[in-house]
């Protein structure tokens, strides 16, 4: 088993703090729109997501409308205790010169790329902090409603509506987040360093991180992840009209959007982003599929027990997983 890596979790959220584009250029006014806005949309999602989606548990907690140093420094610690749950303790400080030196190297790179995600998301459902929390970036949501010139409020209703369902899903299944951890300390549990060396450029940041060995772990994480991913793209639409009047219209912007070309999608095949994208159209996919076929009570078995989670195959193939599930 390797050493778990050692990260300075201060370091990464200075480094990307100072990296980290400030946002759009807003007025004191626009400001108090936006974070009323999203605060107000926060509450509002929550009945709505409960009645179509049928889930029920305990989805208590905060949520905040927050700047983007502050989601990165929310995503350093995050990264800190899923490291340290997962190996089954807390995350050791590092004692020895080079460790301390490796630590502050390996969160000045985590900071870097959080500086790149923290300009371009909108919100996130974060179970993994001590306290798990919801928390919406404001200066990406005042951006990108306004680069597609959308109903602000709509808009930033629909974000809220996605982020509320994951929150619902981690409390209809109160036995995910220790069952993705446990997951994640599969993957770290083995150093991928000299089989990835011997494979050739890495492609993204995925390859750097996964060896063909714990491939098959990461392939059940990313099924696991499009179904939640999934899960909360289909249901943000399925709310409807009545709640987001200009959905369709949004649905259609906001996915030109996230396909287009370019710089854009270099990036996100560097940083894994692409893997991102292919778990929203794949977990759709799926949900549509077998929501059309068993009704959304049928899909939330998912959320009864792991064993119910899909495979990577099911994943492809829906048709599997029903029959598997329910005979």
């Amino acid at each position: 088993m390797s050493q778990l890596p050692f990260i300075d979790a201060e370091v990464a959220a200075a480094v990307g703090g100072r990296l980290v584009p400030p946002g759009p250029s807003l007025t004191e006014a626009e400001v108090a729109d936006v974070v009323d806005g999203l605060r107000a949309a926060a509450l509002a999602s929550v009945a709505p997501v409960a009645r179509v989606t049928g889930l029920s548990g305990d989805a208590d907690g905060p949520m905040l409308v927050v700047d983007r140093p502050t989601w990165i420094r929310a995503n350093a610690d995050m990264a800190l205790t899923m490291l340290g749950e997962a190996v089954g303790g807390a995350y050791p400080a590092p004692e020895r010169l080079r460790d301390k030196v490796a630590a502050r190297a390996n969160g000045a790179q985590l900071g870097a790329v959080l500086a790149v995600l923290g300009s371009r998301i909108l919100g996130q459902y974060l179970p993994f902090l001590t306290e798990p929390r919801l928390v919406l970036v404001a200066p990406n949501v005042a951006k990108i409603e306004r680069a597609m010139g959308v109903d602000h409020d709509d808009f930033r209703l629909w974000v809220c509506l996605h982020e509320q369902t994951h929150r619902l899903q981690f409390a209809r299944a109160p036995w995910l987040r220790g069952h993705l951890l446990t997951e994640v300390g599969e993957l770290i549990a083995d150093a991928p360093v000299a089989e990835t060396a011997r494979s050739g450029r890495p492609r993204s940041i995925v390859d750097v991180v996964t060896s063909p060995a714990q491939k098959v772990v990461f392939e059940r994480v990313s099924a696991a992840m499009a179904l939640l991913e999934g899960y909360a793209d289909d249901m943000m639409d399925r709310v409807g009209p009545d709640v987001v009047p200009t959905v369709k219209e949004i649905r259609k912007r906001f996915d030109a959007r996230r396909n287009r070309g370019g710089w854009t999608k270099a990036v996100n095949t560097a940083l894994g982003m692409d893997l991102k994208l292919a778990q929203y159209r794949d977990g759709a996919a799926f949900c549509r599929h077998v929501i059309a076929r068993v009704g959304v009570d049928g899909l939330n078995v998912v959320y009864d027990r792991p064993a119910h989670l899909p495979t990577p195959d099911e994943m492809r193939d829906p048709a599997r997983w029903m029959r598997r599930v329910h005979g």
